[in-house]
């Protein structure tokens, strides 16, 4: 059962899978969510890169150099006591060996700046994205969920309506049986049974589907098993008067964060504009001789270092910079544009839920009404038939009805269900189904 597979907060020793507990296990489970909660631990390495090029770097190096062939140089004999004649001298020896530390560092640079800032951001933005991911998963397990009900409920109908039928034709079969009753009415009987029978089958083999439906939409192994609580669904009228937000809609902010992750882009590339100015440092030591240097006494050795700082200012690329400034502002207007239509359709997804609500409640309110209807004629009719005042054709048809009647109003119960989660969502509190 579900209580073998479920642990932490969720079934422990149950054996029923309520709406609120299969949220909690896709949300841990599914991989679309353990892909956004890593996208979220992603973003900290991201501003941990950036941030690493406002530390300090250091480098080392070494090289190992031998030379057999020294390069001369020619120099002017009178240099060296003899006048007219042009000598050949040789610098630098064999072997050459050299080891270095290099330190650089930032002390102004404008684009890292900028960078630092909108990688804060980008781990926002994932975040957000997270929660965005979260709610579109709980919206398709309660859609999966529900649908997996409406089976279970459509298979209690045909239950009920096959207990009946099998009743009458228990009566009838004795009546046959002493000659009270013709054998064309039970066999008729026989039929309604054969028929809901398969019926029954085709319900049982479209809930399998549904079940296998709602297993992989909460991340759960096909082979195991799920229950779902007797219970029936809750009609909340009020629902309809709560105040809707745009907003708080996830992804309205979402959105937003784009645009900001845009500005910051922005910056990035007028960034372009300002001068840079690092500090660079370095520590060496050299060796050189006619052998081997290292570890060689006869090797001559001599550190050195220097510390100098780079400026570097930008004069003019052609044009360039302001180029990239453009597409980047065009980029914000686009998505400012992109905002403003995502809230008219959110506006539009909330008035429609809303409208949805309003006349699911009516079809409930009417289906339950003929459910009740067609039971009080259902069993008017049985009284009626077993006094010889109805007929058989009668009697099947009161049972039929009767079952139509509860599937139109489990029908109507899903239909409110589906819309109930559409102005839960759009109101921004789909969260709220893993808290009821």
């Amino acid at each position: 059962m579900v209580s073998g597979i479920f642990t932490g907060s969720l079934l422990h020793a149950q054996e029923t899978l309520t709406l609120q507990e299969a949220v909690k296990y896709a949300l841990e489970n599914k991989a679309e969510a353990k892909k956004a909660k890593l996208d979220v631990e992603n973003s900290q390495y991201k501003i941990d890169e950036v941030r690493a090029g406002a530390l300090p770097q250091i480098n080392g190096s070494g090289s190992l150099t031998y030379n057999p062939l020294i390069q001369k140089s020619a120099l002017d004999g009178a240099l060296m006591g003899k006048p007219g004649e042009t000598i050949m001298v040789a610098f630098g020896q064999p072997w050459q060996a050299n080891a270095v530390v290099q330190v650089s560092q930032q002390l102004f640079n404008q684009s890292l700046f900028t960078g630092l800032k909108a990688a804060k951001s980008t781990r926002e933005f994932y975040q957000i994205n997270n929660q965005l991911t979260d709610e579109q998963l709980i919206e398709k397990v309660a859609n999966a969920y529900y649908e997996v009900y409406q089976s279970d409920m459509q298979l209690q109908t045909i239950d009920n309506n096959l207990q009946n039928t099998t009743k009458t034709r228990d009566v009838l079969k004795g009546l046959v049986e002493a000659g009270l009753m013709k054998k064309i009415d039970l066999d008729r009987t026989e039929v309604a049974i054969n028929n809901l029978l398969a019926q029954k089958q085709q319900i049982v083999n479209a809930q399998e589907l549904r079940e296998n439906a709602l297993k992989f939409a909460i991340g759960m192994p096909i082979q195991e098993d799920i229950v779902l609580p007797k219970e029936t669904f809750d009609v909340n009228a009020r629902m309809i008067a709560e105040e809707f937000n745009v907003e708080n809609r996830t992804e309205v902010k979402l959105q937003e964060k784009q645009i900001e992750l845009l500005e910051f882009n922005k910056k990035a590339m007028i960034s372009a504009y300002y001068p840079s100015l690092s500090m660079t440092g370095n520590l060496g030591y050299m060796g050189f001789g006619q052998k081997f240097p290292i570890f060689n006494n006869d090797a001559n050795f001599a550190p050195y270092s220097a510390i100098g700082l780079n400026l570097s200012i930008p004069i003019f690329n052609g044009g360039s910079t302001k180029a990239k400034v453009n597409q980047a502002n065009v980029a914000i207007s686009k998505a400012r544009v992109d905002l403003e239509d995502s809230k008219l359709g959110l506006n539009l997804a909330s008035e429609n839920a809303k409208s949805q609500i309003k006349n699911s409640l009516l079809t409930v309110d009417n289906n339950r009404r003929n459910v009740q209807l067609a039971k009080e004629v259902m069993d008017n009719t049985q009284n009626n038939y077993r006094n010889g005042l109805a007929t058989l054709t009668e009697l099947l048809d009161s049972e039929n009805a009767y079952a139509d009647a509860q599937n139109n109003l489990n029908t109507s119960l899903l239909n409110y269900k589906v819309a109930e989660i559409q102005l839960i969502k759009a109101n921004g509190n789909l969260k709220s189904l893993v808290n009821e």
